[in-house]
């Protein structure tokens, strides 16, 4: 029997298409909590940031040294040193003309000086302080002014912003203790297929090690979300009809590896039709053509093929943007570059392909070779490689020496 590939590559669906489709669906509705400000790393701002306070809150000092009022290098080459200011401990008094202080970093500047010059520029007799090179000097020198880094009022963070580290360290320096965040949506993720064995357990004839579950959730651990491990599904339409009825009941995004191909024992799109709706199915990619994404009662629903590279790639590439924007943040993109192939890439028309690869830098320049064989099978290749080289859905492959565009892990 003959088959007309063009007429049937027409029925998948673009990547750039089903991604919009997803993104599009992702619409986060996500109640607020607030929280402490060190269980919050990772977590999505719900609301804008702004600042309670200046900071720096006054004038300070940059450097260790004698601050004095500028305007007196006009008549005085020597100073009289009168006190000491330090971090924490402000000098109260009042500076007269011709006079200065012992100043430390980070100490209040009084109001009636305006420069601070560096230890290392002064020589000091008893109380008097004499400049060297006092023509170097400039108003407002080694003073660190109120609200430079942030002022009163200003935003800090946007609506939407994953706090990392830094971030809390800022937030506690504006004297935030508690943070407004988005709550956690639940993932549930399970695997289907009657030839799949748990890690640790032991291998009959046709059986092999299950994979895509403990890929995924290394990748959801990641992200600030609660996960529901739902196991290994058998393939009989019971046993996956009564773990998508448990997932609807506790997950926002139900995820599955398995059972959305053509097989006789693929019955993932069946009951997903019967519990729910089948939004879009099999894409115009590869590795990954028989994606699929739909809605349960309660939930989204997003079933990735049962080859492990397949479900790596999709997930990676369309499950987990999906999923950021559910949780209320944009999707973040991979970093992309130009490169230098240094070995053949092969392709046929009609699919965009992500063909795992190893990228390195020198001078400026990328260059970039396959890993070999492409097979969908070939989970090791994920391991070694360290960036997709991106073929578009015409291109017919690249050769050594072409340009190619590539995205890093």
């Amino acid at each position: 029997m003959s088959c007309d590939c063009d007429s049937y590559q027409q029925h998948l669906l673009p990547f750039t298409t089903a991604y919009a489709n997803l993104i599009a669906h992702a619409q986060c509705s996500l109640a607020s909590e607030t929280i402490p400000l060190l269980q919050a790393t990772g977590r999505i701002l719900s609301q804008a940031v702004i600042s309670p306070v200046n900071v720096p809150p006054h004038n300070n000092s940059a450097m260790d040294g004698y601050a004095f009022k500028f305007n007196d290098l006009a008549e005085h080459q020597n100073l009289t040193l009168v006190g000491t200011a330090l971090a924490g401990h402000p000098y109260s008094n009042r500076i007269n003309h011709g006079e200065c202080i012992r100043i430390m970093t980070g100490a209040p500047i009084p109001s009636s000086v305006d420069t601070v010059v560096m230890q290392e520029m002064t020589c000091a007799t008893d109380n008097v302080i004499s400049i060297k090179d006092a023509h170097k000097l400039k108003l407002g020198a080694n003073v660190r002014q109120c609200a430079e880094d942030i002022a009163l009022g200003q935003t800090i963070l946007n609506q939407g912003h994953t706090l990392k580290a830094a971030d809390i360290g800022l937030l506690a320096s504006l004297g935030i203790h508690q943070i407004t965040v988005y709550q956690k949506i639940t993932v549930a993720v399970l695997s289907t297929g009657d030839e799949l064995v748990s890690p640790g357990d032991t291998l009959s004839p046709g059986q092999i090690y299950e994979s895509n579950r403990h890929t995924l959730i290394a990748y959801l651990q990641q992200l600030p979300v609660n996960i529901v491990d739902l196991g290994i599904i058998k393939d009989s339409k019971e046993a996956i009809r009564e773990a998508f009825w448990h997932a609807d009941e506790v997950a926002d995004v139900v995820i599955s590896s398995g059972g959305v191909s053509v097989g006789e024992a693929d019955f993932i799109k069946d009951i997903l039709n019967e519990l729910g709706e089948i939004n879009f199915w099999k894409l115009a990619i590869k590795p990954g053509k028989p994606f699929a994404y739909g809605q349960l009662a309660n939930s989204h629903f997003i079933g990735l093929p049962g080859n492990p590279v397949s479900a790596t790639v999709t997930f990676e590439q369309l499950a987990l943007p999906f999923i950021q924007t559910l949780m209320g943040t944009q999707a973040k993109s991979q970093t992309k570059l130009l490169a230098t192939a240094t070995s053949d890439f092969k392709k046929r028309p009609g699919r965009f392909e992500f063909q795992r690869a190893i990228a390195t830098e020198q001078d400026g320049k990328w260059q970039v070779v396959s890993v070999g064989a492409q097979g969908s099978g070939i989970l090791s290749s994920m391991s070694r490689a360290n960036c997709y080289v991106l073929l578009e859905e015409n291109s017919n492959g690249a050769a050594i020496g072409d340009t190619v565009t590539i995205a890093l892990f």
